[in-house]
């Protein structure tokens, strides 16, 4: 069985479509898919970014140290419930990630109510930023999300336009997992085109 950890920031399209991917493989390979949290805000924190980034990242802190509260008190083969809950409001439905948004996740994922308290709780950064370093500092740095870490490899992306199905999803996890065999492989890029596709 191969071992897969996946590190997500809720707020990122690009993470929640590889995501998608990544249980539609899951259905079909013998792996097996830890979920983790990085933070999109944290990242930037310090960088020179554009206001508007720096705007739109400010609500991210909440949901992502919810997760973290929510791991700890629940366990992390349940994180993916809350995740997927919050990704669907998120990304399908165009939801806010405020207060009502994360209410409803927690619901949707069976998990206890107060966590929402966990989007105020600055304490928790210390947390989120330790999760954060366990994935992103083995990538190195100028990557974001998605992030995985198999069989001793750790890669940013696939950075995905739209969800691969079937045997599609197949043949991207054998070719990913036939390139993190390189130890001196690091990258293949080319510039994205078109939307995104959450369907």
């Amino acid at each position: 069985m191969t071992k897969a950890d996946f590190w997500f920031d809720p707020l990122c399209p690009f993470a929640w479509i590889t995501s998608r991917w990544i249980l539609e493989v899951e259905e079909q390979r013998d792996i097996d898919v830890r979920w983790h949290v990085m933070s999109l805000a944290y990242l930037n924190k310090d960088k020179d970014i554009p206001d508007d980034y720096r705007t739109m990242l400010e609500p991210a802190w909440g949901p992502v140290r919810v997760c973290i509260a929510a791991e700890d008190r629940h366990g992390n083969d349940r994180l993916i419930d809350l995740y997927t809950a919050m990704g669907n409001r998120i990304h399908l439905q165009k939801q806010d990630l405020d207060r009502d948004m994360v209410v409803a996740a927690l619901a949707e994922a069976g998990m206890d109510a107060d966590l929402v308290d966990a989007m105020d709780d600055t304490s928790l950064d210390r947390d989120v930023a330790a999760s954060h370093h366990e994935g992103m500092d083995a990538v190195g740095n100028e990557v974001g999300t998605p992030t995985i870490h198999f069989d001793g490899a750790a890669f940013f992306g696939p950075v995905l336009s739209q969800i691969p199905r079937g045997q599609e999803a197949v043949d991207l996890w054998d070719g990913c997992v036939a390139v993190a065999k390189f130890p001196y492989f690091y990258e293949l890029k080319r510039s994205r085109t078109g939307d995104l596709d959450f369907s």
